[in-house]
């Protein structure tokens, strides 16, 4: 038996479409692979280190909202290394008469990716 060297239409089409459909997913995969990953890890970095006991997303607790230091940090107005210089040397009088205590225990690449996830918005 021999086989017709030339694709149906209908393969064609069935191909094209998989391609089509394939393009998406693994561009969502890829972005979501490398964007949302730093807000997990984030998040998940604010909770290893307890920081959810002082700090919440959008409302003040005992320290500022993370909604609030970006505001203030953000946009320029300050950088990563300094913030997570503040973070790990704490502070007293930034926010009012509360201190912050210093968390020198976090090692300094965590500290970097929290203080990048609260410029960004913590989001």
């Amino acid at each position: 038996m021999i086989e017709d060297p030339k694709p149906h239409r209908g393969d064609r089409l069935v191909v094209a479409a998989r391609r089509m459909l394939a393009a998406p997913v693994l561009v969502g995969l890829a972005v979501s692979a490398l964007l949302p990953a730093q807000a997990v890890a984030s998040q998940a970095l604010a909770q290893k280190y307890t920081c959810v006991a002082c700090h919440q997303p959008a409302v003040k607790v005992v320290g500022p909202s993370w909604k609030d230091i970006g505001a203030k940090y953000g946009e320029g107005k300050g950088t990563v290394a300094q913030l997570a210089a503040s973070i790990k040397a704490g502070s007293t009088g930034k926010w009012g008469p509360m201190p912050m205590p210093p968390q020198a225990q976090v090692p300094d690449a965590d500290l970097q990716a929290i203080a990048q996830w609260l410029l960004a918005g913590a989001k």
